[in-house]
């Protein structure tokens, strides 16, 4: 669909046919129809009002557990920047964080207010916004744990707050409303010594940097765990590790990422997911679903 907006209309940053691939990890896919970065959150939400309802909306983070295909993104993506990325102490052990927040920026803040119970964030490579959707997690800890309530854009432009529950949280998922931007949260930890905190975290990154391919282009975690199940257990026993497809491979370090190794496309990848998927069926009888989150079309 052909799709034509006022630059005069907005005050921050929007961008005709915008490549995606510099902005998600896996550093390969097409482009987004159009990109907004909002200066603030009246300027989002004064686009949000005067677009028209059938135009796809998608909202993006980090792009870290994201395959953008390369046809491209029809529609609007949506990136917060710096005016949605602030961490503010509420009080003892209540953060009020921007849905553009970074999990290290989270987590550090919450270390040096004293605030233990959010340090599994710094494991995380995404933003507020994404873990608050995915209800993210790791280490031991995940979103639902922690969240107190969210502000929220919905797809009409209104400002609205879900508490913990209006979220339906299940593992890696959430009821959040479809075109919904996460724009605030408020996450509770526990009153804790500085010292003790960054010491977690110490130990949280050291066992990420030992069993995760963090120099790689890659997505993190691409499959769920099944139930009763380590995904990276059952990729491996497929005689996975290592599998290559086209530029994409499945890595050797840790099986449940999967890699671009050069000059993947978006379609190595994901058909190399599916691959593995298929093996695992076959040599174990799981149906392993993506964790990844694979936007847009096919080419």
């Amino acid at each position: 669909m052909t799709l034509t907006f006022d630059q005069t209309a907005v005050r921050g940053k929007l961008t005709a046919n915008a490549p995606l691939a510099p902005l998600v990890w896996f550093k390969a896919g097409g482009h987004a129809q159009w990109l907004f970065e909002p200066k603030d959150l009246a300027d989002l939400q004064d686009f949000l009002r005067a677009l028209d309802p059938a135009v796809p909306l998608m909202a993006l983070g980090l792009g870290s557990n994201m395959i953008v295909r390369d046809g491209g993104v029809p529609g609007v993506v949506i990136r917060l920047g710096k005016a949605f990325a602030k961490v503010t102490k509420v009080d003892d052990v209540t953060l009020d964080c921007g849905g553009g927040a970074s999990g290290i920026l989270v987590s550090s803040t919450a270390r040096d207010a004293g605030i233990a119970g959010v340090e599994f964030l710094r494991s995380i490579p995404g933003t507020v916004g994404g873990f608050v959707r995915m209800n993210g997690g790791a280490y031991g800890g995940e979103v639902k744990d922690i969240l107190i309530d969210c502000d929220v854009v919905l797809r009409s432009g209104e400002l609205v707050t879900l508490g913990n529950a209006d979220l339906g949280y299940t593992y890696r998922h959430s009821q959040l409303p479809e075109g919904a931007v996460v724009v605030s949260a408020r996450f509770k930890g526990r009153t804790g010594e500085p010292a003790a905190i960054q010491a977690e975290m110490d130990r949280i990154s050291a066992a990420r940097e030992a069993s995760q391919p963090l120099r790689s282009k890659t997505g993190g975690s691409t499959f769920k765990n099944p139930e009763g199940h380590a995904a990276w257990k059952l990729v491996d026993e497929a005689g996975c590790r290592g599998l290559t497809l086209g530029g994409a491979q499945v890595s050797e370090k840790h099986t449940n990422f999967l890699l671009n190794t050069g000059e993947a496309t978006s379609e190595d990848i994901e058909n190399l997911g599916d691959e593995v998927r298929r093996r695992v069926k076959d040599t174990s009888g799981v149906d392993l679903e993506w964790e990844i989150q694979r936007v847009g079309k096919r080419p």
